[in-house]
């Protein structure tokens, strides 16, 4: 057998160690493998999609590049250290330090040509239906079509035996063989009762209840400017967290003779503080690169639901009209005529309704107030099947539209609120109420009045025309269309919302694709650290069991036992990124002022379903080994 053929079998009877690194692997591979794709698709060339898309899918495909070659170095390090007991023993036939990094050395190469090769050819089986999913989510015009990435898969290629090649340089160079004893006893050497500290677990809880206070206390601009030292505050709480406070709750619970002696916990909790201690960095660098990918996810669809949902909140109507301040009525009936000979054209059948928007000087406001009549009220709310309103004599109803209106550091009901509608005979009318409506006929709120009241306001500061057009039932694309007609015909003066909308979309498409793939190879990689720590040590967990299965350890108690020495060590981290996720989340939605609860229970609960069949898949296979060997 010649050396390279023993590195060869060498990978095939580390299988089980070997297996999610591969899979990681070649998984990152495929989705660089996508990007480069999209970057030399015939579309990009020619110039017919969006520069900034192409752009950000090189910025992206940097970033898994960088991103992989971390990962992969992390992966490595794990193997090699589980792996201590087969160098003292190939030392101890005689083979030399510099055979042992050769044999490293050859293979990660092996292992690297494998996933590089096995990540382009999975790309290359769904990549019709990722160019189908791109299209759709970046939004294009042109049709992205299958083609055959000749360039794609030169530079993948290239790329990742170059990556593989220089973390293999990189292992052998830094490999060092400690003395044959260490090597040959590996995992039998005691590591001594884990020591946790009482002062730094308490600091521990102050850093994260600091942080998590703070994002959940402040809102508006101050989010932005605590916003790194919460990230730093809740980073050293983390790994304080893993390092100490979760050693020491173990000790507690150890110490606590109903809890410790009851049944199966004396093993459950037995080792349990070594292995939290031994996992811990993993388990940090778990928590904080799936709290990046929640948060950054969750960011990204968070921003795109405040946009589109804020762009419909603030115009409810299909298509709205709006002249230019001092217009001439002849030029507004043209504009008008204009209008409905489009619609006609392209056969919308819509509702309209126009009146003329009058404002008044307040008591209290140095800008004039828009005042409507409760009849026009009522018109333009019957197009949105809104509430109408039925207000009586001398009284003055505040309608605001939405929460995130403000003026001047208040919201536009409360100015409203403190001031009064002056009537043209020196009467005052006092706001009764404020009512939240869609009917936008004032961006900053607006007073609706009885049609007597409204007779008696003498005359207007200024008086502005409107006109809403509302498409009850209607084909999308051809209502964002004609929106499109609309505005490019009448300039600056019609608003479509679902054409803004549509193009909001397709400028938000591809930073919200790239992100999400992002946020899925941080997350995919982050499940492999848990996978790697997991099985490293499954050899000391066998001959602990089997031991143990010979004084009277039962199938029954050994499952239950393992399975919930599995989902501690799974779930520690994932649990704490969820709920920092939570609260970067929450913290978002006070920057907006705008309720991101749907969003954010979307996207974590997401993940957290992955995670959790991510789980069941592993738990099968470690529980599967460890029965096996024991019984």
């Amino acid at each position: 057998m010649t050396f390279r053929q023993f590195a060869f079998r060498n990978v095939l009877r580390n299988k089980r160690l070997y297996i999610a690194y591969f899979l990681s692997s070649m998984f990152t591979v495929m989705v660089f493998f996508t990007f480069a794709i999209f970057a030399f698709h015939p579309a990009f060339s020619e110039g017919s999609v969006n520069k900034y898309a192409l752009f950000g899918m090189a910025v992206a495909g940097g970033i898994i590049y960088v991103f992989s070659f971390f990962f992969i170095l992390y992966s490595m390090s794990s193997f090699l250290q589980s792996r201590k007991k087969e160098f003292g023993l190939l030392i101890t036939l005689g083979a030399s330090d510099k055979q042992i990094r050769l044999m490293v050395f050859m293979e990660n190469i092996l292992i690297g040509l494998f996933a590089t090769a096995g990540g382009i050819l999975i790309g290359l089986v769904f990549a019709k239906s990722i160019l189908l999913l791109a299209e759709n989510i970046l939004i294009i015009d042109a049709s992205l079509d299958f083609y055959f990435p000749v360039m794609a898969i030169v530079i993948t290629f290239i790329s990742f035996i170059f990556l593989f090649f220089c973390i293999s340089v990189l292992v052998a160079f830094v490999l060092r063989t400690n003395k044959l004893v260490d090597l040959i006893k590996g995992d039998k050497k005691s590591k001594g009762e884990p020591k946790a500290s009482i002062i730094l677990s308490i600091l521990a809880v102050i850093l994260l209840i600091a942080g998590y206070g703070t994002s959940v206390y402040v809102k508006g601009a101050s989010v932005v400017s605590v916003m790194i030292p919460v990230i730093i505050v809740v980073t050293l709480g983390t790994y304080i967290l893993f390092t100490q406070l979760s050693v020491y709750c173990i000790r507690l619970l150890k110490k606590n003779k109903l809890i410790f002696w009851r049944k199966t916990n004396i093993l459950l909790f037995g080792d349990l503080s070594f292995r939290m201690k031994d996992n811990a960095r993993t388990f940090f660098m778990v928590a904080i690169i799936s709290t990046v990918a929640f948060s950054a996810i969750g960011t990204l669809y968070g921003f795109q639901s405040y946009l589109t949902k804020g762009v419909k909140e603030m115009n409810p109507y299909t298509y709205t009209y709006s002249p230019f301040l001092d217009e001439s009525d002849e030029v507004i009936e043209q504009d008008m005529h204009k209008i409905n000979a489009i619609l006609d054209e392209q056969k919308i059948d819509a509702d309209m309704e126009s009146t003329d928007l009058a404002f008044y000087n307040t008591s209290v406001e140095e800008s004039p107030v828009l005042i409507v009549k409760a009849s026009a009220y009522n018109r333009f709310a019957a197009l949105i099947d809104e509430n109408k309103l039925h207000p009586k004599e001398n009284e003055a109803i505040i309608m605001e539209q939405s929460d995130a209106v403000i003026m001047e550091g208040q919201k536009a009901s409360e100015v409203l609120m403190a001031s009064s509608v002056q009537l043209d005979n020196g009467q005052e009318i006092l706001p009764s109420n404020t009512v939240k409506s869609a009917v936008g006929l004032g961006f900053s709120g607006y007073y609706v009045v009885n049609d007597n009241t409204y007779d008696q306001l003498g005359t207007p500061v200024r008086t502005d025309f409107t006109a809403a057009w509302n498409v009850h039932d209607g084909n999308e694309e051809q209502v964002i269309e004609t929106g499109k007609k609309l505005e490019e015909q009448i300039e600056h003066k019609v608003f479509s919302v679902d054409h803004s909308i549509y193009e909001i979309n397709k400028a938000y498409g591809p930073i919200l694709f790239i992100g999400l793939f992002i946020g899925i190879v941080f997350f995919v990689s982050a499940g492999s650290f848990l996978y790697f720590r997991l099985f490293t040590d499954i050899d000391i967990e066998k001959r602990k069991f089997k031991s143990i299965a010979k004084i009277g350890l039962t199938e029954s108690e050994l499952k239950k036992v393992v399975n919930r020495q599995i989902v501690i060590l799974f779930f520690s981290p994932i649990v704490v990124a969820l709920i920092h996720g939570a609260v970067a989340l929450t913290a978002l939605s006070r920057l907006f002022d705008y309720n991101l609860i749907v969003e954010s229970a979307l996207v974590l609960g997401s993940f957290a379903v992955i995670q959790v069949f991510y789980f069941f898949v592993v738990r099968f296979f470690y529980m599967k080994q460890v029965i096996q060997s024991v019984f």
